[in-house]
């Protein structure tokens, strides 16, 4: 089942896309700059460039996906917006884009503790991933997408 991580042009990103690429039949990578593109690609990952705060670029990519991967880091970092400002901004326009794509389970990554909630997701159950260590987020990841079902 098709997996997209946004913010896979992040380090947490990256070792999630090298994770999932092992046992995902398709996986697509959302990032910003086209730079990191190639490099992808050569790792059989499907690549979508556009502006993460720009819901409507990321619903686009995440059509017919089962999971999203969230990439918190990628709403916070330096990287240009054009449309929403604020972090929190932005990840509500990834819930919605997961919602109108109709992603089945959202996990959002984030490498320290939010005192907010994420925004509302989809699906049977939205993880939350708080891990600043690299392969430890990757790990986890790999094991929630690969999990057929999450309910006991």
């Amino acid at each position: 089942m098709p997996v997209i991580v946004v913010g896979a042009d992040t380090r947490i990103g990256d070792a999630i896309i090298s994770t999932v690429s092992r046992s995902a039949a398709e996986v697509r990578a959302f990032i910003t700059l086209d730079s990191d593109a190639d490099r992808l690609k050569e790792r059989g990952v499907k690549v979508a460039i556009g502006d993460v705060s720009d819901g409507s670029h990321v619903e686009a990519a995440a059509l017919y996906c089962f999971c999203a991967v969230l990439v918190t880091e990628a709403a916070h970092d330096d990287r240009e917006r054009a449309f929403a400002r604020q972090p929190d901004e932005v990840l509500a326009g990834w819930a919605e884009a997961a919602r109108n794509a109709g992603v089945q389970r959202v996990i959002w990554v984030d490498a320290e503790h939010r005192k907010e909630p994420y925004p509302e997701s989809v699906g049977e159950v939205a993880a939350v991933i708080v891990e600043a260590d690299l392969e430890a987020a990757a790990r986890a990841v790999g094991e929630l997408e690969e999990a057929g079902s999450l309910s006991c």
